[in-house]
């Protein structure tokens, strides 16, 4: 028996109508993006309701309310907290050899065969809905962030694996009374990020563990950082390479070795367009 479709679903169960549905589909022509999203972006259904019909779709359990839970470490181990951050998964419990893993996307079949591999245990999906795996990602895995700021403090966060560059940066723009916070590598910006949410980012591109532009993609599939001005920072200054990042969607890019003045023009102007918005 062939597989009921998404809009289907949804129409059978009256979460949406069939003029929600015809206008998503001609939405979608042209683009890539899952009928479940536009239906959303439509904000003519929730997440939960994607969640939903993905479970009825493809027979995945759905599950909700495990942020709650308490977890084993040793179930929290198969995943690193920049995994589950990049990915929206959450591990749940293992049975025997079986991880049993909660998805915002569980066709990502790519992923789960990496994991498998990897980890060389069976990957079995669990839909849940991207919100409840950021709070239990937040619950379990991410330590908090000491902040020193006040409501009124402008907070911005640096990513480069370069000490010099790092203090160098941070220098500039405490004179001008911002709170600065500090990362490595796109896998500690990404978890201050998502704990933090700065009002600005400036990254290098090239780091180690995760780079500038992983972490930016990452930051992208996020909805509660999405919108987060992130600046890039690379010795490689082409201007198609600088046309690269700008396309990609990066609010603006500032070349290596790093001028304190632009700098700081780039920030003010940065932090000014986006305070309009």
């Amino acid at each position: 028996m062939a597989r009921k479709k998404m809009g289907e679903i949804l129409l059978e169960s009256e979460v949406i109508s069939q003029s929600d549905l015809d206008q998503a589909l001609l939405r979608q022509k042209g683009n890539k993006k899952p009928l479940g999203k536009i239906l959303e972006d439509m904000e003519v259904i929730l997440e939960e309701d994607i969640a939903k019909a993905l479970s009825t779709q493809f027979g995945f359990p759905y599950v909700k309310r495990f942020s709650r839970h308490r977890f084993p470490q040793q179930v929290l181990d198969k995943i690193d907290a920049e995994t589950a951050l990049a990915h929206l998964v959450f591990p749940l419990k293992i049975d025997k050899k079986t991880l049993y893993l909660a998805m915002s996307n569980p066709l990502d079949m790519s992923l789960q065969s990496d994991l498998s591999f990897k980890l060389a245990m069976r990957i079995s999906p669990c839909v849940a809905t991207p919100d409840e795996i950021k709070t239990a990602i937040k619950k379990h895995y991410l330590t908090e962030v000491p902040s020193d700021k006040d409501d009124d403090t402008l907070n911005i966060l640096l990513v480069d694996n370069q000490d010099i560059v790092l203090n160098a940066a941070e220098a500039a723009m405490r004179k001008e009374g911002y709170t600065i916070y500090k990362a490595k590598n796109g896998a500690e910006g990404l978890k201050i990020a998502t704990q933090l949410h700065p009002h600005l980012i400036i990254t290098d591109v090239v780091m180690p563990r995760m780079d500038g532009i992983e972490m930016f993609k990452a930051l992208q599939a996020n909805g509660e950082i999405e919108n987060i001005p992130v600046i890039a920072l690379s010795a490689k200054t082409a201007a198609e390479d600088e046309a690269n990042l700008l396309g990609m969607g990066f609010f603006d890019f500032i070349a290596k070795p790093i001028n304190p003045i632009r700098l700081l023009a780039r920030v003010k102007r940065a932090l000014k367009i986006h305070e309009r918005k």
